[in-house]
């Protein structure tokens, strides 16, 4: 029997070896770090506690340059220089919408380019982050979906997203200065950016990780959402693995119009979905499951998609998030009617379940949901295209 790939697609990550020259030390578990300060020369007995002080000036403090840890000895200081280096991805640029959502395009290692989203509320900091350059999805209604994949994201390059924009929005604490002294402006972190997290499982795994060490970032788990297409096999994993909570892209309450919505569903239709995520709860120990529904005009919004979504999700502990359609240039659909939103959310409700209509944000610097889209891998495709037909 011949055996298939791992479902994480990790051929398309950064390989793991280590690389010529320093070292980048972000995005390394406790357990990776403590081994490549071993190999690059820490005494096996120093290191449990030398990684515990790296990891706090990384993670809690946002220190860069080896030579500011001052409570490492000024030779070990300069041996971690020579070897290593703390490397996020670069800024290209940021846009800020009229109604305060800040848009970062970033560039990781070989020139691609994905998009970060920072959606201040009243009473949280939302921070959008992407898994993949592109998507393998191609949900229609979603603009991402039309860039083809280019590759995973490294562990580094997820968590390097939400450093980034801690600096942006200066948010690291002083060296000493007691915890819970200055705002937390990054209060929760979604994985609703470009691509599918759970086909680059373990870069997404480790990199939340990091986010939920309490000698660090220190976000809780449950200010922490992955959102999901629907990929069956990996979401118990998910639960015992990582213990967020769990958002579902839905957006359809018939096989028929999800496969056109979510070709995923095609591999893993709506019961087959259901039914794993019936277990979610209680395995992550999370209180209720998210199901996201973007209202396409005269798609999905009907009463009887209203009522059928409350029968398929009954006994399933659920909120159920309202998305008015981001419109795109060039998309197929409409956003449907404000009263017909307002409607499908009314029968949700009197069924006994939340379920807020969210306000767009961003739409102005198309940073709203399903809009993210790199502009150099939109410019790179044109010119491929254009080579192509030069070549015809």
């Amino acid at each position: 029997m011949t055996q298939t790939a791992p479902i994480t697609q990790d051929v398309l990550t950064i390989p793991r070896k280590l690389p010529e020259g320093p070292v980048n030390l972000v995005g390394l578990t406790r357990e990776a770090l403590r081994e490549v300060l071993i190999a690059h020369g820490t005494p096996e007995k120093q290191a449990k506690m030398r990684v515990n002080q790296i990891w706090q000036w990384i993670y809690q403090w946002g220190v860069r340059d080896f030579h500011a840890m001052t409570n490492l000895a000024k030779a070990y200081r300069a041996q971690l220089s020579e070897n290593f280096v703390v490397a996020i991805p670069e800024v290209v640029s940021k846009q800020v919408s009229a109604d305060g959502t800040r848009k970062y395009l970033v560039r990781i290692a070989g020139g691609h380019e994905v998009e970060v989203v920072y959606i201040p509320e009243t009473d949280r900091g939302t921070l959008c982050i992407s898994s993949q350059v592109g998507c393998t999805l191609t949900c229609s209604f979603c603009h991402t979906g039309t860039q083809k994949l280019v590759r995973n994201l490294t562990a580094g390059e997820i968590i390097g997203q939400v450093m980034l924009a801690r600096d942006d929005l200066n948010e690291w604490p002083k060296p000493g200065e007691p915890a819970g002294e200055r705002p937390r402006l990054i209060s929760n972190i979604v994985l609703m950016g470009m691509g599918e997290p759970l086909y680059n499982f373990d870069n997404v795994r480790d990199a939340m990780k990091i986010a939920m060490d309490g000698e660090g970032i220190s976000l809780s788990r449950r200010r922490i959402t992955l959102s999901t297409s629907g990929v069956v096999p990996e979401i118990a994993k998910t639960a015992e693995e990582i213990g967020c909570l769990l958002a579902v892209s839905f957006h359809a309450t018939t096989d028929e119009v999800r496969d056109t919505l979510v070709p995923i569903n095609k591999k893993w239709n709506i019961a087959t979905l259901l039914e794993t995520l019936r277990d979610y709860p209680r395995l992550s120990n999370s209180e209720r499951i998210t199901f996201e529904y973007v209202m396409l005009k005269g798609v999905n919004d009907s009463d009887a998609d209203a009522r059928r979504l409350v029968q398929l999700i009954k006994g399933i502990p659920a909120k159920i998030n309202l998305i008015p359609f981001n419109e795109w240039p060039g998309s197929p659909y409409q956003r449907s009617d404000w009263e017909r939103i307002e409607r499908f959310a009314d029968i949700i409700y009197k069924a006994g379940y939340a379920s807020p209509i969210r306000t767009p944000r961003g739409e102005d610097i198309m940073a709203a949901c399903g809009q993210l889209k790199s502009a150099t891998e939109r410019a790179r495709k044109s010119r491929a295209q254009i080579e192509a037909e030069v070549g015809h």
